[in-house]
């Protein structure tokens, strides 16, 4: 009779430590979850976009409400990385537009950036990211899009121009030239009233 009396109670202690344990796993599953969404919540506003879609591929590529900033300077790097390596007068003006853009010396962003211009970004990062800056433009009133258009197109050139030629002016080279057609063709992609924005390159 003590037997099953302290089989019954080692099985109900069990129980109740294993529905403790499910508990205690739902319990950090949510919080977990609430934290995403918040999370989440800072991505969209720091990029000023609300599409489900657009932020899931930013936080696919990396992208968090600490370096989102970051994402409109990528095509700089791209042109920056063209020849196979950043110039000093390259990342000079990569480090001005970041400061115009807000990345204050020493923060996630900052760090990030440096990263970047270290270490040359992947394909995938610098194509998915001009997409992205693509969808987002096509999003904003027109006369705020065709300056974030022109601007970034300028910045994109001068950045090409700025290890060219004497002293550093006024050659492009064929590699830039590609980059600086290709971020022009998507970042000025057309795209109709009421459509979804296509990933096609």
């Amino acid at each position: 009779m003590a037997e099953k009396e302290f089989l019954g109670d080692r099985r109900r202690i069990q129980e109740e430590e294993y529905f403790q344990r499910r508990e205690q796993e739902l319990i950090a599953k949510l919080q977990q979850r609430g934290r995403q969404e918040t999370t989440r919540q800072l991505l969209a506003e720091r990029a000023g976009v609300a599409d489900d879609e657009v932020l899931h591929d930013l936080e696919a590529l990396g992208y968090t409400p600490e370096t989102v900033m970051l994402l409109h300077l990528v095509p700089l790097l791209q042109t920056a990385w063209a020849e196979g390596g950043v110039s000093d007068r390259e990342r000079a003006l990569v480090n001005e537009a970041a400061r115009a853009r807000g990345v204050e010396a020493g923060s996630p962003a900052d760090q990030q950036l440096a990263s970047w211009l270290t270490a040359r970004p992947s394909a995938d990062l610098f194509e998915k990211s001009l997409r992205l800056i693509g969808t987002i433009l096509h999003t904003r009133p027109e006369q705020e899009r065709e300056d974030s258009q022109r601007d970034l197109l300028s910045y994109s050139t001068a950045i090409a121009a700025a290890s060219g030629g004497i002293l550093g002016l006024g050659k492009v080279s064929a590699e830039e030239q590609k980059v600086l057609a290709r971020i022009s063709e998507e970042i000025q992609r057309t795209r109709g009233a009421g459509t979804q924005p296509t990933n096609s390159p």
